[in-house]
């Protein structure tokens, strides 16, 4: 880890109140990690027996509609934003859930169980290859394994038959 201000070498330090911490020696600052936010969803239908997984360009595997948090934006006007973009849908309702750091693209995701307005999934040609609609028991198949995708829909429809959403 390099500070972002001056290039120098990060070293950690022991921060009263925060532990350990990555400190620039020659800036004489803190340099708490920085990393980007996204919002992950879990995509229902109005009646709530459907889930929406996709397939984006280049990838083999189905995942959650998901895209990063503009600066600026609230994670809520990302949720809608990104989901009318992958699919030319509007979201009807949704609630936050919990979120995950996913270390390979260090990325905060933000997960949110979204019930789609009804009508024709268009998918964004420039992000998304495929979009279909599953089952319960089939987007669990069909979804990447072991990933924090599996991990938020496991979630997510564990909240939908429980009548939480």
């Amino acid at each position: 880890m390099y500070c972002s201000v001056c290039g120098e070498k990060l070293a950690l330090v022991v921060n009263k109140y925060e532990g350990l911490v990555p400190f620039c020696k020659n800036c004489n600052e803190y340099r708490f990690p920085q990393f980007a936010t996204a919002v992950s969803l879990v995509v229902t239908n109005r009646a709530k027996d459907k889930i929406l997984l996709a397939k984006h360009l280049g990838q083999d595997d189905y995942i959650l509609i998901a895209g990063y948090v503009k600066k600026g934006e609230t994670a809520e006007k990302a949720v809608t934003r990104e989901f009318k973009e992958e699919t030319k849908l509007n979201a009807v309702k949704y609630k936050y859930m919990s979120s995950r750091y996913h270390e390979p693209r260090n990325v905060l995701m933000l997960n949110f169980l979204v019930i789609a307005e009804n009508g024709d999934v268009v998918a964004d040609p420039g992000e998304i290859e495929e979009c279909t609609w599953f089952g319960f028991d089939e987007a669990l198949e069909k979804v990447r394994k072991n990933s924090v995708a599996e991990a938020f829909l496991k979630a997510g429809i564990s909240d939908i038959k429980n009548k939480k959403f």
